[in-house]
């Protein structure tokens, strides 16, 4: 047993986050991302029974992100701008902003077009799935130091 891991932060995704290095991508995907197709090298852990901004929050606790490198090192999922889909608002996304701005990251996050993130994502050293059924409720992490 240890003290201070949010519970909703098994071992699995423990020992991946200690494993990922400074560049890193973490995916925290919604309940209908195809983790074995779009991320077919990350280590794909399940995360069920969580959203993806309850998810975001116990991440952010153990996980430095990439700040001093990049403009936006969380971004969320947000459709194709030539896809026919307006959104104006969604409540995950809502509390992303939200769970950001606790930690202090309120600039640090941004959008990420669905095409786009696909294409990131295949690179993505772990995928967290949960279940959040929010459409467009992915959020991919760049691992920071400290």
């Amino acid at each position: 047993m240890l003290k201070g891991i949010p519970e909703i932060i098994g071992s699995d995704l423990l020992k991946a986050m200690a494993d990922m290095g400074h560049g890193d991508l973490l995916v925290i995907a919604d309940d209908f991302y195809p983790p074995f197709s779009k991320s077919p090298n990350a280590r794909s852990i399940q995360a069920k029974g969580n959203t993806a901004p309850e998810m975001l929050e116990a991440i952010l606790k153990l996980l430095p992100i990439d700040t001093e490198y990049v403009a936006h090192p969380v971004e969320y999922m947000v459709p194709d701008s030539d896809s026919g889909v307006v959104m104006e608002s969604n409540p995950v996304w809502d509390n992303i902003k939200v769970v950001m701005e606790k930690y202090g990251y309120k600039d640090a996050v941004g959008t990420i077009e669905r095409t786009k993130f696909y294409e990131k994502a295949k690179d993505a050293f772990v995928t967290v799935c949960t279940s959040e059924r929010q459409p467009y409720g992915c959020i991919i992490l760049q691992k920071g130091v400290m």
